[in-house]
């Protein structure tokens, strides 16, 4: 149960990450440029959800639960 929480949460905050991203395109349209775009989504607290939360989620699909009542959870 608590795998498919960390699963679920870090899903979401993968999800959350890309939003931001991909709101913060909209820079480009307004004329800077690609460098300026990386350079900011870099220094945003949101983007790094993206991050966060790909590693939560890798670590919910292969670091192996406890044996309990025959079941992996």
């Amino acid at each position: 149960m608590t795998r498919i929480f960390f699963f679920l949460f870090g899903f979401g905050l993968m999800t959350l990450g890309f939003v931001y991203i991909i709101l913060y395109l909209n820079l480009l349209n307004i004329g800077y440029n690609f460098s300026y775009y990386v350079n900011f989504i870099v220094r945003r607290v949101e983007c790094y959800f993206t991050i966060i939360g790909f590693i939560i989620l890798n670590l919910s699909i292969y670091i192996k639960g406890d044996k309990k009542y025959g079941l992996y959870l």
